[in-house]
């Protein structure tokens, strides 16, 4: 049966028995198998490979073969030829994730190899995973054969090594056709090994003597909780206080004295940086498998079999520092999470929760929102926040040495500091370096010069570079201060080529000349520069459980063309060498583009500056603040001036507003003044 076109005037009779009315695709595919011998070749639904369909005649016709260009590959003439790209590593090649191996194995760290070789099954997208494990067996296991000599053992050590990397990943080394993996052992099973893990947290002695060095307020707050604890009396707390007053303090002292009654204390952050402080420390994201995309009821990607959940279920006590950072969907899909694992009503399942934070600081990023949208999106107008109970600290324990700067600061934070033209604040003269309008060049000399005294000769010292940054408000600004410092310092240098590429772009809309000049919020640079000893900042969530956290600072120890070799340099992970691999990375998506992107690249950048945002949750005891226009969310001067130590090793140069002074009128006591706009 086919379908016949005809007007209302028309004789049907006339019309049904024209010639090409008796014809359909279908009966002239018939036709065509009895005249063609190629038709006979081909099934129906493959026959418009080799025949068209002619409208007008209703008849299949042959296609015409004709000469074609396929998709070109983009290669810039300027690049010279394709092997020679390939040499210098400008082309990807499927062969990169093998290089990478090989070249990490020269440097005879078997037990880092295996932590590469889980980051690279994990996030690298191989394709042949069996084969790289079995080309680098010798090496992945090279410590191992020193110590056993059964051939069996020694696999199956390296593998259980490899699995827990996995599992500390989020994944399974049972998805990747790797040799099985000998699990008679009841302690592999994972709701066991998640345990096991976090008991395994050492307490530390020196933190359990702070609990005899609390001052007043933080005996109090310390009480309070660990009564709750040791009764079971499930309750949720907010640690509130500005910078200073000893929040980290109190954690410490609370981890260690829940750990040392063997009981499970765990501990996590918004950020990295914040959570790597913390023994045991985890980004809250990691730890309780947040999504990415969050809704208004939505739940955490883990099921009541897993060994989060088992985890979550045996705590005696969870701590979440940075909160005020975290959108309140995160912090209520948590407590949905929680009454569903444990099968309890009350908030966060009856769990002891203590939050920390100070509002003051930086709060929730909202993608282009509106000041009422990211006040909404805090835990302060969550349906959590009737049922908590605050906890204020209010003695700042930087007073003794600077009282003057200190109140100062909270004058900043509570936006009580007195302002000119409603949006502006006098800075203290002694920490201001002077903005020299004719050459700024000559002032970002000296703010460099303050922070880095002595760059050459301390170059290869970790604690000199992890005690010192400069914080600028936005990323461009800290690329500028990035790429001026990288080209002051010596050493060995080698820059890496970003592979980019689009989705679904086969007319090519995107030229890769234009794919190479953006780099989306969260990405590392298309061409990333590096030398011997140089920090960086690591911009994904790795390896949490090693320390290689969004936000972790690192320094490059050496490097091949498809490895870095870098040392943790703060937090309890400090001193931990590591292999960082090029993994692909995709922009978060709510960022605006009309493609989608994707970058594989070295997930870090240059942190000898870092953002405002990003520093927020760590002390750094030297600090210079770079601020060539006004700060422009709420609590960045606070968050900024917050992280020294004292006015005396804290710098800021500042772009200044030369159209006012401090009466509202024009004027050169303008250079000092700067703005705070929320």
């Amino acid at each position: 049966m086919h379908m016949v076109a005809y007007k209302a005037t028309d004789n049907l009779n006339n019309v049904v028995s024209q010639e090409k009315s008796k014809r359909s695709m279908l009966t002239e595919y018939f036709y065509m198998n009895r005249a063609d011998p190629l038709a006979r070749q081909c099934l129906y639904r493959e026959f418009p490979e080799h025949f068209r369909w002619l409208k007008g005649t209703k008849r299949w016709q042959r296609r015409v073969k004709r000469p074609q260009i396929g998709r070109i590959v983009y290669a810039n003439p300027a690049e010279g030829e394709r092997e020679a790209c390939e040499a210098i590593g400008l082309v990807e090649t499927d062969k990169s994730l093998d290089d990478c191996l090989t070249e990490s194995a020269t440097f005879q760290m078997p037990c880092a190899l295996r932590r590469l070789f889980a980051t690279i099954i994990v996030f690298c997208e191989a394709t042949n995973i069996r084969a790289l494990y079995d080309k680098h067996f010798q090496s992945l296991s090279e410590d191992y054969h020193r110590t056993y000599t059964n051939a069996g053992t020694v696999e199956q050590l390296v593998l259980r090594d490899i699995g827990y990397i996995v599992h500390s990943m989020g994944k399974d080394i049972r998805s990747y056709g790797l040799p099985d993996l000998d699990e008679s052992d009841e302690s592999s099973g994972d709701y066991v090994r998640e345990v096991i893990e976090e008991m395994s947290v050492g307490v530390d002695q020196e933190h359990l003597h702070i609990i005899d060095t609390l001052n007043m307020e933080q005996r109090v707050a310390f009480d309070e909780i660990m009564d709750h604890v040791v009764n079971r009396r499930g309750n949720v707390f907010f640690v509130d206080g500005p910078g200073g007053t000893g929040k980290t303090y109190l954690y410490k002292a609370l981890l260690a004295k829940v750990r040392s009654l063997e009981l499970i204390a765990i501990a996590t952050a918004t950020s990295g940086i914040a959570a790597s402080i913390m023994p045991g420390g985890r980004t809250a994201h990691s730890r309780f498998k947040i999504p990415i995309k969050l809704s208004v009821d939505g739940m955490c990607n883990f099921t009541k079999q897993s060994g989060t959940a088992e985890l979550l279920r045996r705590a005696s006590l969870i701590i979440w520092d940075e909160v005020a950072m975290t959108k309140r969907q995160a912090v209520e899909a948590l407590d949905r999470s929680l009454q569903d694992i444990i099968g309890c009503s009350l908030p966060f399942g009856g769990k002891v929760m203590v939050f920390g934070g100070d509002f003051r600081q930086v709060l929730p990023v909202v993608t282009r929102g509106t000041r009422a949208q990211i006040t909404d999106a805090t835990l302060q107008r969550s349906y959590i926040w009737d049922n908590i109970v605050k906890i204020h600290l209010t003695r700042n324990m930087r007073e003794q040495s600077d009282p003057w700067f200190s109140e100062y600061l909270l004058r900043i934070g509570n936006g009580t500091e007195k302002t000119i033209c409603d949006d502006y604040v006098r800075l203290p003269d002694d920490i201001v370096i002077s903005y020299n309008t004719e050459n700024p060049d000559e002032s970002v000399d000296r703010l460099i010069q303050f922070v880095f005294p002595d760059l050459h000769k301390n170059a290869t010292s970790a604690s000199y570079t992890s005690t010192r940054a400069i914080l600028s408000t936005k990323n461009d600004h800290v690329d500028e201060l990035n790429a001026r410092l990288i080209e002051k310092f010596l050493g060995k240098e080698m820059t890496y080529y970003s592979y980019d590429s689009v989705d679904d772009d086969s007319c090519n809309n995107y030229p890769l000349d234009f794919l190479n000049s953006i780099t989306p919020n969260g990405l590392p640079p298309h061409m990333l520069k590096v030398k011997i000893n140089c920090p960086v900042i690591l911009l994904r969530n790795l390896d949490p459980h090693n320390g290689l956290c969004n936000g972790t600072r690192l320094m490059v120890r050496a490097f091949q063309k498809n490895v870095i070799d870098a040392e943790i340099i703060g937090g309890q992970h400090a001193g931990k060498r590591v292999f960082i691999p090029r993994i692909p990375l995709c922009p978060s998506e709510d960022i605006s583009l009309p493609f989608k992107f994707k970058r594989k690249q070295f997930p870090v950048r240059l942190s000898f500056a870092m953002t405002i945002n990003k520093a927020q949750g760590q002390t750094i005891p030297n600090v210079g603040i770079y601020l060539p226009e006004p700060v422009f969310s709420h609590g960045q001067l606070y968050v900024a001036l917050l992280r020294g130590v004292s006015r005396q090793a804290t710098r800021i140069l500042a772009k200044p507003n030369e159209e006012i002074d401090a009466t509202g009128r024009m004027g050169e006591a303008a250079k000092t003044l700067f703005t705070e706009m929320y």
